[in-house]
């Protein structure tokens, strides 16, 4: 729920009553100047006061300093030489505005002392309770008002799209290609430098304010992520309340990689992070600007969610028809055959030639009367067989385009199913375009696009609610076998905790003698296997030795593990047989634990074929993990080979990320491999690391 303050710093930033611009001037050639021409061009009707020592302005209320504005305004907007700007800050922030955007530039992207003069500001905002956007930022834009001096300044409509990005250029280059493609916005903000207020807090406060009358799709673009527990706390507040997020996060790279210890910390890379909280957050993540505007129209299109992944084709032409059918199956989609009714209905409308299948081929010679007849058929399609309609248009010449478009253009505002179009034919068409998407309608260049995107769409990440409790869990049990520990955890401390979290673990004991080894063989029974006591990594040294069959066999297995370098003892375990797994969790800075799935035992680092998702996972989390591998089918059994419990798997991997969540200090863990076949699945193997020092 929004308080007070928030509220008010909300209303200073988006909807002010009152402006003063500290810089403003007559010349378009200054960012003071520019800012001013697109605050009174885009007809700001609150007040507006412009601060400059040399005189009247353009005919506004304009005073030579702050201090002699008849009155505190709301916001603030600083366009004058950084050497001036903290003065003009503190000046705003005795008159008691709640918030400033510094146009200014020269600051931290510049040397040390702007990086020393930007924590002037910071501590005057602190000391005025001043929320302040920038410095070295192009501007603010609302409905309200068009607070920005650079690039294009479009006609902001409400409940468009809001775009909060850390680059000004990517504001400007996205909103001109965007506007080719007819998407509108509503609210656009760049935040500059970003030295209190980045794209998590715009988030933050965004999420507080969000409602009924707010813009239903958000473009987010991130070069640096400094609170991500912010931004996934209110990204998947958002989307809980229908805002559809798609994001672009820049700066990861596998170079980015961590060196750890374990097999799970040494694959969580820092991409790897960025989209497990992408994905937790519900945020659908891009790569570049172009796919973010196909995305932004696929999410407008369908209304932000497809109620299923049945859709219908309908084209001029056949090879893009085919392209378009190729990339939506490629994406899940199937393409159903339409009913008989809609069969023989389409074929009364269209030529004998047309296929009506789904694709449905209107030929060429298609008319302006069969595109607009073939909607109204397939609207009338058997109740959810249908639940989005692609059509591609290209430009035969054999009819006005003009009038198809209209046509499309109908049923993408009033069709009861999605409809989204690729119009192919730019340049021979341009002004028929251009008079589509100025009424209010958007395209795509190119059907394939068009069919990745609504996979985005398909496959936009689900916001879950993670389960209050498990059973045989038992929390108090572990705080007390962990309590006193740093470091690398001895093995029999981590069977401790392993079985008091519900793992099962296959029978077992530590021997530091040859008697102790001879005793702990017979009790176990035969085969077994047999594991170096010490070493974190024993299959790299060769300390591991399995189908163990009897006692001699067991006596120089003896002497060979002991024989290795940190050798304290050797662990017997009872066989275990069946597909190997691992399950593991690395801490990853201020996001918490990254959770890791895939094949285990030396598969792990070979294949690499795992997923991860951060923690605390639900039930539909895991078994999201288990699917996305790509040896699954080995999972639920190939060639005869019994496969493994699905509900098993999804139960450990769950345990285990609720482990890492209830006992943040646990830096890294593997168990690696958990086998069995069926229901029948055991830890065969672990290791634990606790970060910093005990806690308890």
């Amino acid at each position: 729920m929004k308080d007070e303050y928030s509220s008010g710093v909300y209303d200073a930033l988006f909807k002010p009553r009152s402006i003063a611009i500290v810089g403003g001037s007559e010349s378009l050639a200054k960012p003071g100047g520019k800012v001013l021409a697109n605050i009174v061009d885009h007809h700001y009707r609150g007040t507006l006061w412009v601060v400059n020592p040399g005189g009247s302005v353009k005919g506004l209320p304009t005073f030579a300093s702050v201090p002699d504005l008849p009155g505190p305004p709301e916001l603030g907007i600083i366009a004058i030489p950084a050497a001036l700007v903290a003065g003009a800050l503190e000046d705003l922030g005795r008159k008691g505005t709640r918030a400033a955007v510094i146009l200014s530039a020269g600051f931290g992207e510049k040397d040390e002392k702007g990086k020393e003069e930007e924590k002037r500001l910071l501590a005057i905002a602190g000391h005025y309770g001043m929320t302040i956007i920038g410095p070295n930022c192009s501007g603010f834009m609302t409905p309200h008002y068009s607070g920005k001096f650079a690039g294009i300044i479009p006609e902001l409509k409400p409940r468009s799209i809001d775009f909060i990005s850390g680059s000004g250029a990517t504001v400007d280059l996205v909103m001109e290609q965007a506007a080719l493609r007819g998407l509108s916005f509503c609210n656009v903000v760049n935040v500059g430098n970003s030295i209190q207020t980045g794209v998590e807090d715009l988030i933050a406060l965004y999420d507080e304010s969000y409602g009924a009358e707010s813009s239903p799709v958000l473009m987010l673009y991130m070069e640096s992520l400094k609170k991500p527990g912010l931004l996934l706390r209110h990204a998947r507040s958002l989307t809980r309340k229908g805002c559809a997020i798609v994001g672009i996060k820049s700066g990861v790279s596998v170079g980015g990689a961590r060196a750890a210890a374990s097999h799970t910390g040494a694959m969580a890379t820092d991409d790897v992070a960025v989209q497990a909280l992408f994905d937790k957050g519900g945020i659908i993540r891009v790569k570049s600007k172009m796919e973010m505007i196909d995305v932004a129209c696929a999410l407008q299109g369908t209304g932000g969610r497809l109620t299923g992944n049945r859709a219908c084709v309908v084209t001029d032409a056949g090879g893009p028809g085919v392209m378009l059918t190729d990339e939506l199956e490629r994406q899940g989609f199937v393409l159903p055959v339409l009913g008989e009714r809609t069969r023989e209905r389409l074929h009364g409308i269209l030529p004998a030639e047309s296929s009506v299948l789904n694709p449905i081929d209107c030929l060429p010679s298609r008319t302006a009367a069969q595109i607009g007849e073939t909607f109204r058929i397939l609207a009338e399609e058997e109740e959810g067989n249908i639940d989005v309609i692609a059509i591609q248009v290209g430009n035969p010449g054999m009819y006005p385009n003009r009038e198809i478009y209209s046509e499309v253009a109908r049923a993408m505002k009033g069709c009861s199913i999605p409809v989204i179009a690729a119009l192919s034919s730019v340049t021979t068409c341009t002004e028929p375009i251009r008079e589509f998407t100025a009424s209010g309608n958007f395209y795509f260049p190119d059907e394939v696009n068009l069919g990745s995107a609504l996979g985005r769409v398909l496959h936009r990440p689900v916001v879950f609610e993670v389960s209050a409790g498990l059973a045989d869990y038992d929390r108090e049990g572990i705080e007390k076998a962990l309590e006193g520990f740093s470091g690398a955890l001895p093995a029999q401390v981590v069977a401790d905790v392993l079985e008091r979290a519900g793992f099962p673990l296959p029978a077992q004991a530590q021997a530091k003698s040859f008697e102790e080894m001879k005793d702990a063989c017979e009790r176990i029974g035969y085969p077994l296997a047999m594991k170096v006591l010490g070493p974190l990594h024993k299959s790299d040294i060769g300390g591991v030795r399995l189908m163990i069959p009897d006692a001699v066999a067991a006596g120089q297995a003896w002497q060979d593990l002991t024989g290795l370098q940190g050798a304290q003892g050797v662990i017997i375990q009872r066989m275990v047989e069946g597909t190997e797994v691992i399950i593991g969790a690395s801490h990853s800075d201020d996001l918490g634990h990254l959770v890791m799935f895939g094949l285990g035992g030396i598969y792990t680092e070979v294949l690499k074929d795992v997923a991860f998702a951060l923690a605390p996972l639900s039930s539909e989390e895991c078994r999201k993990m288990l699917v996305s591998i790509r040896s699954y089918p080995i999972l639920e059994g190939v060639r005869g080979q019994k496969g493994v419990s699905l509900e098993r798997l999804s139960d450990c991997i769950q345990r285990l990320s609720r482990l890492v969540s209830d006992f943040p200090q646990i830096g890294e863990i593997d168990l690696n491999p958990v086998k069995g076949s069926g229901s029948e699945l055991h830890v065969v193997d672990a290791r634990m690391v606790l970060q910093g020092t005990p806690r308890f």
